[in-house]
């Protein structure tokens, strides 16, 4: 049995996920995890980029311009 967890829930999000939930573009998401390899709110496991879904909507709230 698996479990779903709604994505307003899950700490880490992929870029699919994190793309439909912030209606931003995968290309876009792609290009700030090459441009920010060091930012907070990314988590790479193995060559897979993950998006710390809070820390990035603190990145977003701070942005004008994304």
């Amino acid at each position: 049995m698996k479990i779903e967890v709604p994505v307003w829930q899950k700490y880490t999000l992929s870029i699919e996920e994190a793309a439909e939930y912030f209606r931003i573009g995968q290309k876009r998401l792609r290009c700030l995890a090459d441009e920010n390899p060091e930012a907070d709110f990314l988590l790479f496991i193995g060559n897979r980029v993950q998006i710390k879904r809070k820390l990035f909507e603190k990145y977003i709230d701070a942005a004008n311009v994304v």
